[in-house]
């Protein structure tokens, strides 16, 4: 008789290693990022993101149409304006290219739950994500202009708000604002734990976000800090979050799991614009196998706890995962 356990009995076949699988990635946790844009008949690969496009809100239809085939229950909005100033007057607009994209979506494809981003980088001529005096990123005056942005995007039909800034206060705000609008049934998936990532590049080329001067750092979290996390995540809580992001995600599933193990909420990971971008870029040169890699990345999140994925994969993704099932 030996003297050691046979782990490797369980993993003896297909079957066997599926019936005790522990996590499982199911096309349902996806949610799928689309960058809209002013104009019309514009499909425009980003650069720096293969497989991602600009889409004109004309030209949302074919790739909604393909997104709701594939089963995957939710995008989440970002819009991409023509004209920016130094408050981003365009957030908050009610034609602004949000507002018109999630009333397109909504009249065209009234089951894909959308979910809009709270944010000013995208609308400021400065680049960063609030208010800006004296080369200063202002708290308050800043939450007054992502409250109107909210507020703006539920009368447009956004089923859920998403505020991605990362001021003190934004997720109290918003609530408050969004209730006194009448809109008390709209949740919040607040961007709770966001670091002042290298891996957001590709993203920022994506939405012409790239701050003019300085960096973001004076408001979006040091990477070596993870207690601070869950202070950051406790407020929002307090606050009146619905589901809690970290962001991103590959380089912080310690965070998501210390997330995951301290608070009640779903807990979503974004899946961010590096991570894919380096993803594409390693299975176009024939390194690894896109495929395994990115399954394997996205059952990783759900591993450390996440609920719900924000991914750029999730096209390619749910066909996998359809193929595997019907394999």
């Amino acid at each position: 008789m030996s003297s050691f356990i046979r782990h490797r009995r369980l993993r003896s076949s297909e079957v066997l290693r599926r019936m005790v699988r522990e996590h499982h990635l199911h096309v349902e946790d996806l949610i799928y990022p689309l960058f809209v844009v002013e104009g019309t008949g514009i499909r425009e690969e980003v650069p720096s993101m293969p497989d991602v496009y600009h889409f004109s809100v004309d030209m949302l239809d074919d790739e909604l149409q393909e997104v709701t085939r594939l089963g995957i229950p939710s995008v989440i909005v970002f819009g991409v304006p023509a004209e920016k100033d130094e408050i981003g007057s365009q957030a908050d607009c009610p034609n602004g290219i949000v507002q018109r994209a999630i009333r397109r979506i909504k009249e065209r494809f009234p089951g894909l739950y959308v979910i809009a981003d709270t944010c000013l980088c995208q609308y400021t001529s400065h680049g960063h994500c609030g208010i800006v005096e004296n080369g200063e990123v202002l708290n308050d005056p800043s939450l007054e202009r992502l409250v109107s942005t909210a507020v703006s995007q539920a009368r447009a039909g956004a089923d859920m708000i998403a505020p991605s800034n990362m001021m003190d206060g934004f997720v109290q705000a918003i609530r408050k604002g969004l209730d006194e609008a009448g809109f008390s049934h709209v949740p919040i998936m607040s961007y709770a734990v966001k670091y002042a990532s290298g891996f957001y590049g590709p993203f920022r080329d994506a939405a012409h976000s790239a701050p003019e001067f300085g960096d973001r750092r004076s408001y979006q979290m040091d990477p070596a800090n993870s207690r601070e996390a869950l202070r950051e995540a406790a407020s929002d809580v307090a606050e009146g979050a619905d589901v809690l992001m970290v962001k991103p995600g590959l380089a912080y599933l310690d965070v998501i799991h210390r997330v995951r193990e301290r608070f009640d909420l779903p807990v979503a990971a974004y899946n961010v614009s590096g991570e894919y971008s380096m993803i594409k870029a390693a299975a176009k040169n024939g390194w690894l196998d896109e495929k395994q890699v990115v399954l394997e990345t996205l059952t990783a999140f759900k591993r450390a706890g996440a609920d719900l994925i924000l991914t750029y994969h999730a096209k390619d993704a749910a066909r996998w995962l359809k193929e595997d099932e019907s394999a």
